[in-house]
């Protein structure tokens, strides 16, 4: 549970530093096999998203970590980085809502970052 405190943490500032937007944590270690954090954020357009996912990518592999699977990356629209103890969802705002991620995962608690640092 360490490992994956340190990898979200890293993660949302991460999200943060490239001016992410409404970024949200929501821990689902207790109900979800998948990981033990998700982590959502809005950019404003493909290229600050991309930006926010390379930033993401480049500072977990500095500290160890790779991903191991992406998708949408092409898109833009809702890139989803997968770390294993992690999963990152980066969407642009109309993708956001549709999908609204928050609404699915409630059963997982919400967490701000000082619960992580």
């Amino acid at each position: 549970m360490e490992q994956s405190k340190e990898m979200a943490r890293i993660a949302y500032h991460a999200l943060a530093d490239k001016k992410g937007e409404d970024i949200k944590i929501i821990d689902i270690e207790g109900i979800s096999v998948l990981a033990d954090y998700f982590l959502i954020a809005s950019g404003s357009n493909d290229s600050q998203i991309r930006a926010m996912v390379d930033n993401v990518e480049e500072e977990l592999e500095k500290a160890g970590y790779s991903v191991k699977q992406r998708e949408g990356y092409g898109t833009g629209r809702w890139v989803l980085l997968d770390f294993g103890d992690i999963i990152v969802h980066v969407f642009d705002k109309e993708n956001r809502l549709f999908y609204d991620l928050e609404r699915i995962w409630r059963d997982g608690k919400m967490i701000g970052i000082e619960a992580l640092e």
